[in-house]
């Protein structure tokens, strides 16, 4: 088996120690996805399946990498074809994905409002999409979905504010109870909706952008890997031998003189 070149197997090395990097990078984007969304209760349920997602996909990038930089260092066959296979795989794989983010990206503000359609009105919704909205309304300081009206004037303690401890001018509004005595409370002026929203969209950029490194990466180890494993393949260079024709080598002589050794 031939020796890979030294340059390509150090550029190799360094290729694979990002694309660990990366890796681990997916993971810590992955777990703060979680932290983000398990403050909303039942979203962070139906969006687990994407968060165990991008953790097995920044797992299974940090071993390709370690496969990858360990066949490359051994000058090992296999471990560099599995590396390769995998490349070509996830090439596919990345591509695909990648133009079906680009695709569904402008369609995302629709999407987010047609799932929380379904929760109006939020007075007469189950129980678990009623803990979950006030559950956002505590956080993010907001009251209703699309408007205040969601609640149809039942307002949770969720949506009240105190006017005299907010951080920002305007943050409540003064809303009326329809009850014997008239009562007057404070909400929340902004819905919740709008800043879901907002906090959702840096995520998806990220995640396309990601998405089109990690397809960069695939296509450059694929390159990397197919020229190692193309080294791994020669025959390495027999040095020539010269030898000397037979009719130049010293034959013995066809006579022999005999000596017979004297007597004593």
């Amino acid at each position: 088996m031939a020796k890979v070149n030294v340059c390509l197997r150090r550029v190799f090395s360094i290729f694979n120690v990002f694309f660990a990097i990366v890796g681990g990078l997916i993971i810590i984007f992955a777990l703060v996805c979680q932290l983000i969304t398990s403050l909303h209760g039942d979203f962070a349920v139906s969006h687990l399946g994407g968060i165990i997602l991008l953790y097995v996909l920044g797992i299974i990038t940090m071993v390709i990498a370690i496969l990858g930089a360990y066949g490359a260092h051994r000058e090992r066959k296999l471990p560099m074809i599995i590396f390769l296979i995998c490349m070509v795989m996830g090439t596919m794989m990345l591509f695909r994905s990648g133009v079906n983010s680009l695709l569904i990206h402008p369609q995302l503000e629709s999407l987010i409002k047609n799932e929380f359609e379904t929760f109006i009105p939020l007075d007469r919704a189950p129980e678990n999409k009623r803990e979950m909205v006030s559950t956002m309304q505590e956080q993010l300081h907001c009251c209703g979905l699309f408007s205040h009206s969601d609640w149809e004037n039942k307002y949770p303690d969720s949506c009240l504010c105190d006017p005299e401890v907010v951080e920002e001018p305007g943050e409540c509004q003064a809303v009326n109870y329809l009850t014997v005595m008239m009562s007057q409370k404070y909400i929340y002026s902004k819905t919740c909706l709008p800043i879901i929203i907002e906090g959702i969209k840096p995520i998806i950029i990220i995640s396309i952008c990601m998405n089109f490194v990690l397809l960069v990466l695939a296509l450059l180890g694929m390159i990397l890997s197919s020229i190692i494993i193309h080294q791994m393949q020669k025959i390495p260079h027999q040095p020539t031998v010269m030898t000397v024709p037979a009719m130049f080598s010293p034959s013995p002589p066809k006579y022999q003189e005999l000596q017979t050794p004297p007597h004593y």
